[in-house]
């Protein structure tokens, strides 16, 4: 199967048709998901404050939304309009940019406590115009994030690097732009399941988190994402997705910020018949 990378730029690539389609399949969401908080894990943010982050190719606020179902603010970037438009009909709660991360992210030094990126990262290992360098283009984002990155900051990207070669072209430039850190793979003895994380540091070298799936692990290379996922929904106290008191508590962060939210009832958060 072709890579979308190869088939078009992002911007053409994903049009209308292929925005919806990509927001309302229950599996590409589930992995979304499961991704998404794997980055934001690998993050490594304080559990006593709502954190400012960047969503960097956030798409249509799906990988957003898992920033503000932990109490975080966040901004979302990317290059395709189609799908910037499904993340407003969304609601997502984010603050949305039209921006090429390949021309660098217009945002003011030491903004952001911290960046996520799913999915995106491998875009710009491509040459979609003439005037397209990809070793520049990546040096002018990266460049760009360690600024907009406080000195405590950290920024993972999910990414589906096509060889040895994208993951040192990658690494390079982020290394060069000042940042620290490497790849962590997850169960990389897995066809299915082996997912690769540019963790980046600004603050200075320090140990890199460990990977799913291995021997340090625990692991026989079987997948747990998402008995991780709720072990840690309960650690933190934090209602589950979905659920009456998850769907409460969303509502008083955009009562919060100024927004128009229907009044609670008995009936916020009932499931009804013939939805799910």
């Amino acid at each position: 199967m072709s890579r979308p990378e190869h088939l078009a730029p992002p911007e053409v690539f994903y049009n209308e048709e292929e925005a919806r389609k990509y927001t309302q399949n229950s599996r590409m969401i589930d992995i979304q998901v499961q991704m998404s908080e794997r980055a934001v894990e690998l993050l490594a943010l304080p559990d006593d404050s709502p954190c400012y982050l960047l969503d960097l190719g956030c798409g249509s606020g799906l990988s957003g939304s898992v920033l503000e179902d932990q109490g975080h603010t966040w901004v979302g970037i990317d290059i395709s309009t189609a799908m910037l438009e499904v993340a407003v009909e969304r609601e997502v709660e984010g603050d949305l940019v039209l921006g090429d991360l390949g021309q660098g992210v217009p945002f003011r030094a030491g903004a952001f406590d911290g960046a996520v990126s799913i999915s995106a990262l491998q875009w710009l290992c491509n040459a979609d115009k003439k005037t397209h360098n990809p070793v520049k283009r990546l040096y002018a984002f990266f460049s760009s994030l360690f600024a907009a990155l406080s000195r405590t900051g950290r920024a993972v990207f999910q990414f589906y690097p096509e060889n040895n070669e994208q993951v040192e072209l990658v690494t390079a430039q982020a290394m060069k732009a000042g940042f620290f850190g490497g790849i962590v793979v997850d169960y990389p003895n897995s066809t299915k399941a082996k997912k690769f994380f540019l963790v980046l540091m600004t603050g200075g070298a320090m140990p890199m988190p460990k990977a799913l799936g291995g021997p340090e692990d625990g692991q026989n290379g079987g997948v747990s994402y998402t008995s991780k996922r709720e072990q840690m929904k309960k650690m933190r106290g934090k209602p589950l997705k979905r659920s009456r008191e998850w769907i409460l508590e969303k509502k008083e962060r955009r009562r919060r910020q100024g927004k128009d939210v229907r009044a609670d009832t008995k009936y916020t958060g009932r499931k009804r018949s013939g939805r799910f």
